[in-house]
């Protein structure tokens, strides 16, 4: 184990699996390995209950990341809102921050060797083309064929997408299916499911031989949301409830993924039982997340991950400031709506 944090700060436990922590105090982390599965632990003063190790061999693992908007150059802007703040930038002769973030976040899921990366959406700021290109130059090169794009709303202006994708692409893993849903309406803050990605998801996971997690850009409605942000939250609610619907009737769906919000979240419905209804928090800014799914033959891990590198650390500490320093209690979110078991 490392040395112990003399750093001042909140202790914050960014990971939490079967076997390790990482608990950060501001910038400076302290990794703990070596952890027994299922058991509560005293990491230097902070209290963790390890996720249980689901049985059986490692499967496959799916990586993660959202809202990277490459090309963005102002970091807390809300369209049409002059009076929240602070709004912070990269500074002269730095690197710019969406680009930082990526390359970074890039590093670390390319050494975890995942079988599948998904980018779920507002991979560009204002859905220039050249943005796009400029994603692909940082995430292709390392990821190939097992990269898996959608749209974000960011990425689907009124002119029309800046990149082609499938409205449901389908991914065949080991003991699990990745399907990859295009939830985007043109011009619109707010997505959708309309009836053909809706039939697409239900036509396969009815004859689905293994769990299938669905990944998508838009999460879930949530009155709450929508009364503190407007309709262009999330999913519209009809969408919402026939996706519901549809993993009630489906138990092949065990899960749904998501981004847009910029935070961590997990909710749950009386009809789905334990299925993850999730939101991954944003790479570009705090905490600087991406994610991981560790796919074993007797359950899943689903892992937040903040990006540990120095220059990514620094940028996402700078954005603890946004929203009049409210925004990393939005965007954190509590440990379990980061680290749980899917099933």
């Amino acid at each position: 184990m490392a040395e112990p944090v003399t750093a001042v700060g909140e202790p914050e436990v960014h990971t939490l699996a079967d076997d390790h922590a990482v608990v950060y105090r501001g910038a400076c982390a302290r990794v703990y390995e070596g952890l027994e599965p299922a058991t509560t632990h005293d990491l230097d003063g902070v209290a963790v209950h390890t996720l249980p190790r689901p049985g059986g061999a490692l499967l496959a693992t799916i990586a993660t990341v959202n809202d990277v908007h490459i090309g963005e150059l102002e970091c807390g802007r809300v369209h049409g809102r002059d009076d929240i703040g602070p709004i912070l930038s990269s500074g002269p002769g730095e690197p710019p921050y969406p680009a930082l973030m990526s390359v970074a976040a890039v590093a670390e899921m390319a050494a975890a060797a995942p079988d599948l990366v998904v980018a779920k959406g507002d991979l560009t700021s204002v859905g220039a083309r050249e943005e796009y290109l400029g994603f692909e130059a940082i995430y292709r090169p390392a990821f190939g064929d097992r990269l898996a794009v959608t749209l974000g709303n960011h990425d689907h202006p009124a002119s029309g997408p800046c990149f082609d994708v499938e409205p449901v692409a389908f991914h065949e893993l080991d003991g699990v299916l990745v399907a990859v849903v295009d939830t985007t309406q043109a011009g619109q803050g707010g997505g959708a499911f309309d009836a053909e990605r809706l039939d697409a998801l239900d036509e396969r996971a009815a004859r689905a031989d293994r769990p299938m997690l669905v990944f998508g850009h838009h999460p879930v409605a949530d009155p709450e949301l929508v009364a503190l942000t407007g309709d262009g939250s999330a999913l519209d609610q009809a969408s919402t409830d026939a996706l519901v619907a549809l993993v009630a009737r489906r138990p092949a769906i065990a899960g749904y993924f998501a981004g847009h919000t910029h935070r961590n979240r997990v909710r749950r419905f009386e009809a789905t039982g334990a299925v993850p209804f999730a939101e991954v928090a944003s790479t570009k800014d705090f905490p600087g997340s991406w994610a991981e799914y560790r796919v074993y033959e007797g359950g899943i891990l689903a892992l937040h991950h903040r990006i540990g590198d120095a220059g990514a650390l620094g940028w996402s500490e700078r954005c603890r400031a946004m929203f009049f320093g409210l925004y990393p209690g939005w965007a954190l979110g509590a440990l379990a709506d980061r680290c749980y078991v899917v099933r």
